[in-house]
């Protein structure tokens, strides 16, 4: 495959991911938290994907048993804890804040990367974070602020939130070795959905159930929003470098913002356009690729700068 149509498979994951916020926002208005909201999400992708997989693609439900720790790590650390860490912040801070502590997550995966596959920390890559961090910054409004007054508590779980995310991208490139994206993310989001069904609750919230518009919203956030967000971004890991990929996750700020404006009215201004100036540009970087033909003994190497 080549690596150009990786680059947007990934890209138009994690654009998908922003588009959660269409679907929680209704949610929370019939009444669910958001630890409800994280089992909906995952039971009734785990449940969707299932069948789908049943039907279409059985011989991809077949895993080695060695294998079950790493999508336990991939439901439960890199989906369930690293939401709740998220979601805990923003109710602790702001939507912003939270945003700004999770996208700090590409640092992680740079870091984990080198560790763990020598992925080389290049100059792109490190311009590419700022870029990230910055316009991510600007375009959920948190500079120029002033002074922010951060919890001790909430900075530790941004970052921890940002550390589990990081994760995802990490197991799932190695897992991605040995499985199909499929197989990958369904598994992932059965050991997440086993793991936090039991403490959720939603057998209580029956009444809000009998509503079309409940079940409308509830297969729009475990179909688009979970299904092909991380199967798409699976998909890339299986092509492209980690932490290049978590930099091209950062699109999913800019997608919510965009729904904002264009769905609830929100407005743009100028710092906010800058921002995402910013982050398309961090991805251009990231995917763009300067070559140079040398010929050594009649043979044509390519020159990453």
């Amino acid at each position: 495959m080549k690596q150009y149509i990786a680059y947007f498979i990934t890209v138009l994951g994690a654009s998908f991911w922003g588009l959660t916020g269409l679907f929680v926002e209704s949610l929370y208005n019939y009444g669910f938290t958001a630890w409800e909201i994280v089992t909906l999400r995952l039971s009734s992708s785990s449940f969707i994907l299932f069948c789908f997989m049943s039907l279409f693609a059985r011989h991809h439900l077949r895993i080695q048993v060695k294998h079950i720790p790493y999508f336990i790590g991939l439901g439960v650390f890199s989906i369930v804890i690293f939401n709740w860490c998220y979601f805990t912040v923003m109710e602790q801070t702001s939507m912003s804040i939270a945003v700004v502590l999770l996208y700090t997550s590409p640092i992680f995966v740079a870091i984990l990367s080198r560790i763990i596959f020598k992925e080389k920390v290049t100059r792109k890559k490190t311009v590419s974070i700022i870029l990230t961090l910055v316009g991510c910054a600007l375009v959920v409004k948190l500079v120029p602020i002033g002074n922010v007054n951060i919890p001790a508590i909430s900075l530790i779980l941004g970052l921890l939130s940002a550390f589990f995310c990081a994760l995802y991208s990490i197991i799932g490139k190695f897992i991605s070795w040995h499985y199909n994206f499929l197989t990958i993310t369904f598994y992932a989001l059965l050991m997440g959905s086993i793991f936090i069904f039991p403490t959720s609750g939603l057998w209580k919230k029956t009444e809000a159930f009998q509503y079309t518009e409940v079940w409308i919203n509830i297969v729009g956030i475990a179909v688009v929003s979970t299904i092909l967000a991380y199967t798409f971004y699976t998909f890339g890991l299986a092509y492209i470098e980690s932490s290049k990929a978590a930099i091209l996750g950062a699109m999913e700020p800019i997608i919510a913002v965009l729904i904002g404006v264009i769905v609830f009215d929100d407005s743009f201004n100028t710092l906010q356009v800058i921002g995402i100036f910013f982050v398309i540009s961090s991805a251009f970087i990231t995917v763009f690729h300067k070559q140079r033909k040398i010929s050594r003994k009649g043979t044509f190497f390519r020159k990453e700068e």
